[in-house]
């Protein structure tokens, strides 16, 4: 038996320590439980955590095993090999599809009830493998997809018309990566079109301006990870707000990954799109209206994620 209130997270690198953090800290769950191949690691993050949990809502962290896995209703993988100098992606790939195939057989073994949520990057394919390799149903087999990417877009379209990021609604979709778009047909400020918003309040919203809207928040991470060495903040608050839709079976319509099957004319591959997220996780995938340059982009990402897949002779 799972309950949604005992929360797992696998791998606690500077990803999935800040979510076990967000999570801790967010009053959804009453248990969290952190497993890690490196256990003094495990140990020290749920100790640091468990030092703040005073300041906010009851809830025991501690490192555990994958045994210890058995019962939650939520586990997120935020596990997988970084790149090496010289590697390529699909070298990559391969070692982390190892990786993830131990993990998921460890996993199976003691709970088979649970949402999964894949953090790991390239978390598009990453998705797509964990689904295959634990045969659970689709909808319970998510990933963080381009919740991040669009947050980005969000906080910088609001910079730049001079509102609420709360207040614009737009997503980016696709691929969690270089081929992902802005839906900028469909995106407004609290239900006025952009460009009309634009031309009333006199900001620009010339291809130009949106352009480098847009290649900053798909070059965001390559910018931080730059000036810093990584990135979690920001990917932290995202797997938080997927946790908080599925713990309260909120029927919240976010940019997950999911296994799609034939939405825009792709079939057999999970790509970030508008989905309804409650308690089971990937609950309806949204057929968003898109211009015919956007259904193109989006068609394009997602050939280019079927090749990635045949590589690997998925």
């Amino acid at each position: 038996m799972t309950s949604l209130q005992k929360c797992g997270v696998i791998g606690v690198g500077f990803v999935g320590a800040t979510s076990a953090y967000t999570l801790a800290t967010s009053g959804l769950f009453s248990e969290l439980v952190l497993v890690d191949m490196n256990q003094k690691k495990a140990e020290g993050e749920a100790a640091d955590i468990n030092h703040g949990v005073s300041f906010a809502k009851p809830c025991r962290v501690r490192a555990g095993s994958y045994a210890d896995l058995a019962g939650c209703g939520l586990i997120v993988i935020a596990a997988g090999a970084n790149q090496k100098p010289g590697e390529s992606r699909v070298e990559l790939l391969g070692r982390n599809h190892a990786i993830l195939s131990s993990i998921i057989g460890q996993l199976m073994a003691v709970n088979r009830y649970a949402v999964l949520l894949i953090v790991s990057n390239p978390v598009d394919v990453l998705t797509y493998m964990a689904q295959k390799l634990s045969g659970l149903p689709a909808g319970r087999v998510i990933g963080s997809g381009t919740v991040l990417d669009t947050a980005r877009l969000k906080y910088l379209v609001g910079q730049h018309v001079g509102v609420d990021s709360r207040n614009v609604h737009a997503f980016i979709i696709g691929e969690h990566g270089d081929s992902e778009l802005a839906v900028w047909s469909s995106a407004n400020i609290s239900g006025v079109d952009l460009a009309d918003y634009c031309r009333i309040t006199g900001k620009d919203d010339s291809f130009g301006a949106m352009q480098r809207i847009y290649e900053n928040v798909r070059d965001a991470a390559y910018s931080i990870i730059e000036s810093k060495g990584a990135t979690y903040y920001g990917i932290g608050m995202a797997v938080r707000r997927i946790a908080e839709a599925i713990v309260r079976d909120e029927h919240s319509v976010l940019p997950v990954s999911s296994l799609i099957t034939g939405h825009y004319g792709v079939d057999d591959l999970c790509l970030g799109l508008p989905t309804v997220v409650g308690k089971n996780g990937a609950e309806t995938v949204l057929d968003i209206p898109l211009s015919d340059d956007e259904l193109r982009a989006l068609q394009a990402s997602a050939k280019k994620m079927k090749s990635v897949i045949a590589e690997l002779g998925m």
